[in-house]
């Protein structure tokens, strides 16, 4: 008798726990944990049509807190849910489900099917807000690694106490469906030195060190190491940076050896007697110390054996570029050129080494600031026709149409017809007033001739 009431109560029991089974799980299945919000309304213990009912009917306050300060007002509004919604509540239910009942809070968001309209502009109050609070604060610095002098080091990070915009935009936009949007602040980390980023420098940086590379400059060839070229140098964010005054001595002494910009130049005359120019001219070439540098050490980075100094060159003058690069004949003035004697009042045009024309000429006047400039210069650019504009010495200013005009210095002397000319004596430009005001004036027979025998970046030889 006592063995069947215990099986009873047993059977009993185990009923009533099936019952409670199925009950808790009919009602988690059914209804909300008690701490779930949902846009952030409470709705715990809520079936899905009680919470559609009041979050629908819930106004939204469009605020924006950032750790509990408000940082945008924004002007209330309808919740935004419709009927469209609906099912969405259902999701949201399963979403937050569990088997037992939980006190855990949890804020589900459900999306409505038109969002509000203050959206955008709450997100870019909060951009905005977030870069005017960073304004006074400290920005964080990466940790890099850093090659100087052969070695590579790594330069340790810095922390600051910028607001991380980009993570709180993150926040804003999974919660910008809440009512009213709260917002945590993070803070801008840096690059730590054990990051894979900095590691992946050091590595780039090491792809330079005891790297052997040769520089051609017209036919000779120098040899140099990357200690010869890069003081110090950063890989970051896929883009090395070069120090480069390692170079400079380098550099320098290839320039006292091969570049011709302002430098004299041994020249053999019409007559075949050899001068020396003045070294006052525009023509000619230098190597730009820190193009090189630059050139020669992405040259490192980038695997090649060889660099040609042409791009590296620099000159004065109309062309920046430089003139005469490559050009070794003739002392580097080479076999097309235009010789101009003031003492003859006469200049000869040479196309590969042959005079093709020659004609007298009258030069500047023999005053400061009109007299012909000596030095070998180059033909800046050729117009035809042209208007040549200027002030005489009494300062009144003139304009005198041309049909040649061939430019080869800054200051506006070069070669033109001058058919207002009446005097061409050889001995005018010797005078105060009767030569010209620094540019060769032609007879203009002898213009068109001379014009088309003419080329730019020619180089014009005045002794």
């Amino acid at each position: 008798m006592q063995l069947k009431a215990r099986r009873l109560v047993i059977a009993i029991i185990a009923v009533v726990i099936v019952l409670l089974g199925v009950i808790m799980t009919w009602h988690q299945h059914t209804h909300f944990n008690r701490n779930t919000t949902v846009n952030g309304v409470a709705v715990g213990g809520m079936i899905t049509d009680e919470a559609y009912q009041k979050v629908k009917a819930t106004d939204r306050t469009n605020d924006v807190y950032l750790d509990g300060k408000l940082i945008y007002n924004g002007q209330a509004s309808g919740s935004g849910i419709t009927s469209s919604d609906k099912d969405k509540f259902v999701a949201a239910q399963k979403k937050q489900r569990t088997f037992f009942p939980s006190g855990k809070k949890q804020n589900v968001l459900v999306t409505p099917e038109h969002s509000s309209s203050q959206t955008a502009a709450m997100r870019d109050a909060v951009e905005t807000a977030v870069q005017e609070m960073n304004k006074g604060r400290k920005a964080p610095v990466d940790a890099y690694a850093k090659l100087e002098n052969g070695k590579i080091s790594t330069i340790a990070a810095k922390k600051g106490n910028q607001y991380d915009t980009k993570n709180l935009l993150k926040q804003f936009d999974n919660k910008k469906n809440n009512g009213t949007v709260r917002l945590t602040a993070h803070y801008t980390q840096p690059l730590t030195a054990d990051s894979k980023a900095v590691q992946n420098e050091k590595t780039k940086l090491k792809d330079l060190v005891n790297k052997k590379i040769s520089y051609k400059v017209e036919n000779e060839i120098y040899k140099l190491n990357s200690n010869d070229i890069i003081t110090s140098a950063t890989y970051q964010n896929g883009k090395y940076s070069f120090n480069t005054h390692a170079v400079n001595g380098q550099i320098a002494k290839i320039n006292d050896k091969q570049a011709t910009l302002g430098k004299s130049f041994k020249f053999r005359t019409h007559s075949g007697k050899e001068i020396t120019t003045s070294d006052k001219g525009s023509y000619g070439w230098k190597i730009s110390d820190q193009r090189a540098g630059q050139s020669l050490a992405q040259a490192l980075a980038d695997g090649k054996n060889m660099v040609n100094a042409k791009a590296d060159i620099y000159g004065t003058g109309y062309n920046r570029r430089g003139t005469g690069y490559g050009v070794t004949a003739n002392n580097g003035i080479g076999n097309t050129y235009v010789e101009l004697s003031l003492a003859d009042q006469h200049v000869w045009f040479y196309k590969n080494g042959k005079c093709v024309f020659d004609a007298d000429v009258v030069t500047g006047s023999n005053t400061p600031g009109n007299r012909t400039p000596k030095g070998v210069w180059y033909i800046m650019y050729q117009q035809s026709p042209a208007t040549l504009r200027g002030s005489n010495d009494d300062g009144s200013l003139y304009s005198s149409p041309v049909q040649y005009w061939s430019p080869f210095t800054d200051t506006g002397c070069g070669f033109h017809d001058a058919s207002w000319r009446n005097n061409w004596s050889k001995t005018e430009y010797l005078t105060t007033t009767g030569g010209s005001h620094g540019c060769a004036n032609m007879h203009p027979a002898d213009a068109g001739t001379a014009y088309h025998d003419m080329e730019i970046n020619e180089p014009v030889v005045i002794y």
